[in-house]
């Protein structure tokens, strides 16, 4: 019998993510998938107000936090991971392939305290590596495309998707930043479809497709297979591909994008503090012609 975790969202408008609290009803013992640190890039201040939402809600439930659950180095919000940990005690993972993302990314932010080695986190999780969170199995699914490191989480009747996969009336994410891959991202979501068809599945985002007046986070196999507009059944690979590609190919990089990943490829950690004391954020300049 696959046991139900409960399950309760937090939706950071600004940044578009949901988090989530995930606990073993029956030992009380809980996760915390993607949470967000409030960053306002014009001023350069961040706040906690997201992450002690849902901590309070933790305590209000009797909760305690073993782990930190990243799916990837998000590239549109730095993590609360850090304060969570420092609140909690709770260990931080991610996939083992946020190697490759910290490989590409430290020379581009001349990132020196940076091994490569992804030891800025507590554990590393590996592609069919189980463990458990109270008495539920954790299933870790390595569901590469959107980023060479996207993993999903597969929590009982739960899976977190994180990036790979948005609402069916939005579709899915864009492959188009360094490592990713619109065939890989293609092959990691049919690997997901292919799991029961009343798996639930809990999106790292939402933006409100057009025609949609609500933000919504948590849809089904079932019908993601049916109705996904870019990946429902009988849409193949090369199909896929060429739209992905030719989609990915108008965006524009998000926002947060350069302060979210030298964050994140730290654990959440912001660099090292300059001889002033002071923690800076780098921005790669390049002169176009």
């Amino acid at each position: 019998m696959t046991v139900v975790p409960t399950i309760k969202a937090f939706f950071d408008e600004r940044t578009n993510t949901i988090s989530y609290l995930v606990a073993d009803p029956a030992t009380r013992r809980a996760a915390i998938v993607d949470p967000v640190l409030d960053y306002d890039h014009a001023s350069g201040k961040a706040a906690t107000k997201s992450a002690d939402a849902i901590l309070k809600e933790a305590e209000a439930l009797g909760l305690t936090i073993d782990w930190v659950l990243e799916t990837h180095a998000h590239a549109d919000h730095l993590s609360g991971a850090p304060y969570i940990k420092l609140k909690t005690g709770a260990k931080v993972g991610i996939g083992e392939h946020i190697r490759d993302v910290q490989k590409i990314f430290r020379p581009v932010f001349n990132a020196t305290d940076v091994k490569g080695d992804g030891s800025e986190f507590d554990r590393l999780f590996a592609d069919g590596e189980r463990f458990n969170l109270g008495a539920i199995e954790v299933e870790v699914m390595h569901v590469p495309g959107h980023t060479p490191a996207d993993i999903a989480y597969r929590i009982g009747d739960a899976v977190f998707v994180g990036d790979t996969l948005f609402m069916p009336d939005f579709g899915t994410a864009r492959a188009d930043f360094p490592g990713g891959n619109a065939r890989a991202l293609y092959r990691s979501i049919k690997r997901l479809l292919s799991l029961p068809p009343k798996t639930r599945l809990f999106m790292c985002h939402d933006y409100k497709a057009p025609g949609r007046d609500h933000y919504a986070w948590e849809t089904t196999v079932a019908e993601e297979r049916a109705s996904n507009r870019h990946v429902k059944d009988g849409i193949s690979e090369d199909e896929f591909v060429a739209m992905r590609e030719a989609r990915d190919s108008t965006l524009a990089a998000p926002e947060l994008l350069m302060p979210s990943i030298q964050v994140n490829m730290r654990a959440g950690k912001l660099p090292p503090a300059d001889e002033n004391g002071v923690r800076y954020l780098k921005i790669p300049v390049k002169l176009v012609a």
